[in-house]
């Protein structure tokens, strides 16, 4: 593995980590980076196609889906459908006449790289309202307190959620790169050639192996089938994430979305696997895990 690749990768971990931890809108920040930087790309991709989407106006309302997430995680769900009619009606009085292909392409930049990825958001927020105000200072005084007290259960579920999700995407992505490139044979599609199936299924294994660890820590209720379920919802949700980006590369004929990041290519080749997890993590979290608590399923 190139060090370009391992000192870049370092970097992001790092840069993940600091904005999980303290949560609020630092999180909301570097996600709001990393969406501009992440729709720049995909209307690249557009534009190679011949298409003229509305892309300043759909980056500016997934910039202001992310705040609405950050005040009120409840009234995120309207915006999709409010910004998908502004959308249209921005094409609509265009002087060129807008084209099927560029109303959907617009629509799909706005819940692809917009919309899904706000439930990062969401995740992160929940659970924290009891110490999310407290100074910088008593906050992490506050978060290690409790991790010194042995019982992680304590933290913030947002937190825990979140973590948990990086980590078992982290484990993910390296176990399916060091297995499919030593041990690999099997091509796992035409989509994306380097992939092979020995390289996927130790992947979602590597997630699925994380997950039970940390659901066991976080005493999460009916272990350790919620830490076998959600480590493969994980596992499958990030390889199809990986293999969907992997596709619209391919149709445009590029190689990378963008060389922004040393090792990597563009921030949607960093960030593929986790398009299509947080909307998933966020519903097994607030839906299924209640519902567990509650005895269904006995």
């Amino acid at each position: 593995m190139p060090w370009s690749r391992i000192i870049s990768g370092i970097i992001a971990i790092a840069l993940a980590m600091s904005a999980t931890i303290l949560g609020g809108w630092y999180f909301t920040i570097l996600f709001a980076i990393i969406i501009f930087l992440g729709q720049r790309e995909y209307f690249d991709l557009v534009l190679a196609k011949g298409m003229a989407p509305a892309a300043k106006t759909t980056i500016v309302v997934s910039q202001i889906l992310l705040v609405i997430c950050t005040l009120d995680g409840n009234l995120a769900d309207a915006v999709m459908p409010v910004a998908g009619t502004f959308i249209c009606f921005y094409l609509l009085f265009q002087p060129k006449m807008a084209t099927i292909a560029d109303i959907a392409a617009s629509i799909l930049g706005l819940f692809y790289t917009g919309y899904l990825p706000s439930y990062w958001v969401r995740l992160r927020a929940l659970d924290n309202t009891g110490i999310a105000h407290l100074p910088i200072s008593d906050y992490l005084s506050k978060l290690l307190d409790i991790v010194h007290q042995g019982d992680l259960s304590l933290l913030p579920q947002g937190l825990t959620a979140t973590l948990l999700t990086f980590l078992c995407i982290w484990a993910s992505d390296i176990g399916a790169y060091v297995v499919g490139k030593f041990f690999g044979k099997t091509p796992l599609s035409d989509i994306s050639p380097r992939k092979t199936v020995e390289g996927a299924v130790f992947g979602v294994f590597a997630s699925v192996v994380i997950a039970l660890i940390g659901s066991y820590y976080l005493k999460w209720t009916k272990f350790p089938f919620t830490g076998v379920a959600i480590g493969l919802l994980i596992g499958i949700a990030g390889l199809l994430g990986d293999l969907t980006e992997s596709m619209l590369k391919r149709d445009a004929g590029v190689k990378d979305s963008g060389q922004l990041i040393p090792g990597h290519g563009g921030i949607l080749d960093r960030t593929d696997s986790y398009i299509f997890t947080a909307p998933l993590v966020y519903y097994f979290v607030t839906l299924l895990l209640p519902l567990l608590n509650l005895g269904i399923g006995k």
